[in-house]
């Protein structure tokens, strides 16, 4: 798993997202703010109070918001390029 998807079922925005992701093979997992206990705070911490939907947050703590599937691939290629690079930008 990558990073956690925040949804809501009846959120056009994070059914296309989802489509998209999955037709890209790119896995997460996905949590249901109406349903999961503490979600919907999570998402409020991510979005400055707000409960915005698709909220992203990948393994390295960072937060994408309604982000297009394109933006999501380079982002996951951004982080394993710092994964697999160090800082010193050698290899790991």
């Amino acid at each position: 798993m990558e990073f956690v998807m925040y949804t809501t079922p009846w959120c056009g925005y994070c059914k296309r997202l989802k489509a998209q992701l999955i037709e890209m093979s790119i896995s997460f997992q996905e949590v249901n703010i109406e349903v999961t206990p503490g979600a919907a705070q999570i998402v409020e911490r991510a979005n400055g109070g707000n409960q915005t939907v698709p909220t992203l947050i990948f393994f390295d703590g960072s937060v994408m918001t309604n982000p297009s599937a394109r933006q999501v691939q380079q982002k996951l290629a951004n982080l394993y390029r710092s994964a697999q690079f160090g800082q010193n930008g050698t290899q790991d």
